[in-house]
């Protein structure tokens, strides 16, 4: 899977991915490429023949997603993913991340965000208990639509 200079790309960790039917309308309206990343267990192949869209099925391992989407971003992409590891490798690649309730990620802040995801782990791992995402609403897809338009928007 080559990178067509021509065409932006939204790459997206497609395993858990809450709207990808909307990804996928706003990108082809911006004429840009989909790619989807997912491990074998998710129903990808309802996309395999639309047009403008790529599937990569990988591994049901641990990160396996993850480490197909490092492998194949450019600095000109965006990403989707809501695993802020993924989006620090992303960030540090050059590319564009939005998390799938449309919060942009940046290289100035992610630092901080990996430090409260680190404590946050520490916590849990010594039998302690934090608060888990709410649930995705209507808005939360409205700010990725808005967040993705924004991204695919042409810079002059």
């Amino acid at each position: 899977m080559t990178k067509n200079d021509s065409k932006p790309r939204v790459i997206v960790d497609a395993d858990a991915c809450p709207s990808l039917d909307a990804i996928i309308k706003i990108a082809r309206g911006n004429n840009a490429l989909v790619v989807l990343v997912g491990n074998e267990t998710q129903n990808l192949a309802r996309f395999r023949d639309a047009p403008g869209i790529l599937i990569r099925e990988v591994a049901c391992e641990r990160d396996a997603a993850d480490y197909a989407i490092v492998s194949l971003v450019a600095a000109s992409d965006i990403v989707i993913t809501g695993d802020i590891g993924l989006a620090s490798l992303v960030l540090s690649k050059g590319a564009a991340v939005i998390s799938a309730r449309g919060k942009a990620y940046h290289p100035a802040t992610i630092g901080y965000e990996l430090l409260l995801r680190h404590e946050g782990q520490k916590i849990r791992r010594a039998g302690g208990r934090t608060k888990g995402p709410s649930p995705y609403t209507n808005e939360d897809k409205q700010r990725l639509i808005e967040a993705l338009t924004k991204f695919l928007k042409p810079r002059n």
